[in-house]
């Protein structure tokens, strides 16, 4: 483990952030999390986790397992059969990331109200538009 706050390396710093903002970017995007969350229920077949992460697009969805797959998160296994099935699952190390991702999710639920609330009084602030001049 990196302790991000200390490091004899001059430069070390930059590096770990750099490393820790690319990996947060590829898993921390809405399709990524919304993708672990889903499969954290259980292996899935494409079409079955395209319903379930509606609305994704195909492509999308495509996309998105690519990288998970890529970057060791999710496992696709094809059966052969006609037509092939294919099931994607997490790997442990996507289950390792599942309590996060459950943790904010959780989070997410328990304080969209309050979220809710505090824009819609940002918003009576600005007016309709929510803009900042």
């Amino acid at each position: 483990m990196v302790d991000i706050r200390r490091s004899s390396r001059p430069g070390a710093d930059h590096e770990v952030c750099g490393a820790i903002a690319d990996v947060l970017a590829r898993v921390g995007d809405k399709w990524s999390l919304l993708i672990v969350y889903t499969l954290g229920e259980g292996p899935q077949r494409f079409n079955e986790l395209r319903r379930r992460v509606a609305p994704i697009s195909q492509k999308m969805l495509s996309s998105t397992l690519k990288v998970l797959e890529r970057d060791g998160m999710v496992s696709r296994s094809v059966t052969p059969s006609v037509p092939p099935q294919v099931e994607y699952a997490l790997t442990d190390l996507g289950r390792e990331l599942l309590g996060p991702v459950s943790g904010l999710a959780e989070w997410t639920s328990a304080n969209s109200p309050r979220i809710f609330a505090a824009r819609s009084a940002y918003d009576a602030r600005l007016g309709s538009s929510g803009q900042t001049g």
